[in-house]
């Protein structure tokens, strides 16, 4: 395939079809700088070389109902976490101010657990109301499965984002949760457009899905109009049920991130969590393919450090997209 003719194809809005898509996965190793540099051309028409950078708050941690056999946060799990309540409105506020420093665009508050309590809401909501009296930042959410009603109170708030991953395809969901059903997440995803949030939705690679799966992940989320798609790497965790999987190779995650890319065209691509442990030395070349990334660690994982990542952005001629003013 000449993937150089595929971009061209998608940027004059012919999307890829299945068969397309399948076949950047499956290209080989010889090929993979063709393959990105035919993604880097779509995401340079839509971004530049922009970089959104975005900050995560583990607002709660540990603690959750839910056994998804990835988390370390999941009830199937025992790994040696922090576990701790609802943090308050302040310490909530404070870590947005130091999202802000780290010239983020985006705060991204999240929660354990399979929904927000009506005291852990007001929390969220308050916090977001004070957020945004004060700190030039966009505010996203992630707390588990919503109603009409919540997510109506979170827009109010003045919450801008709400998060909540696919994680895989329909067909292999069952394989690592059963506490929840695929369509629970499709429709909390719907009902956070509805409200007027903007979906972040993406999902995690390398649990033992093929490659198929990864396709119809991306055509999910490509029908579901996510505003953003965050690709998280399994790395694995000790404790939890797949911690004896072995990690993806860095070019099998490019290849997922590109093809990503070809799929969603004009949509925001963020590289996070198990990108170090996953990518490794290749990790810059994320970046022809992604335009947004987490700094400074993840909810239960450190990260490689903001300067390490500011370094990485900028060695590569890439640039910071502004923050708010």
């Amino acid at each position: 395939m000449r993937w150089d003719e595929l971009s061209k194809r998608v940027l004059g809005g012919k999307l890829p079809t299945y068969k397309q898509a399948l076949g950047i996965l499956e290209s080989s190793d010889d090929d993979l700088l063709a393959v990105l540099d035919a993604a880097f051309a779509i995401r340079r028409h839509y971004f530049g070389r922009g970089v959104s950078i975005h900050v995560i708050r583990n607002a709660k941690s540990g603690l959750c109902s839910e056994n998804c056999s990835f988390c370390s946060q999941s009830a199937v799990s025992d790994s040696d976490i922090p576990r701790y309540p609802m943090q308050s409105v302040e310490q909530i506020l404070e870590g947005a101010r130091e999202a802000h420093r780290l010239t983020a665009i985006r705060y991204c508050i999240v929660t354990s657990g399979r929904t927000p309590s009506e005291k852990d809401l007001a929390t969220i909501c308050e916090a977001a109301r004070l957020i945004k009296r004060e700190v030039p930042v966009q505010i996203c959410t992630s707390l588990g499965l919503l109603s009409e009603e919540q997510a109506k109170r979170l827009k109010s708030a003045g919450v801008d984002r709400y998060n909540h991953n696919l994680e895989s395809s329909e067909r292999f969901y069952p394989s690592f949760c059963t506490s929840h059903a695929y369509k629970d997440r499709v429709a909390t995803a719907r009902i956070a457009k509805s409200a007027g949030l903007e979906l972040c939705s993406g999902g995690l690679v390398g649990m033992g899905e093929d490659l198929q799966d990864r396709v119809k992940l991306a055509f999910a989320l490509r029908d579901l109009d996510a505003d953003s798609i965050p690709l998280n790497f399994l790395d694995p965790r000790p404790g939890t049920p797949l911690e004896g999987l072995p990690r993806l190779k860095p070019a099998d995650c490019l290849r997922t991130l590109a093809m990503f890319r070809f799929v969603n065209p004009d949509k925001e691509i963020r590289i996070a969590g198990g990108r170090e442990a996953c990518i490794g030395s290749m990790q810059v070349l994320s970046l022809y393919a992604a335009n947004s990334m987490f700094t400074v660690g993840y909810l239960t994982t450190p990260g490689q450090g903001y300067q390490a990542d500011m370094d990485m952005i900028r060695h590569a001629g890439f640039v910071v997209t502004d923050i708010i003013d």
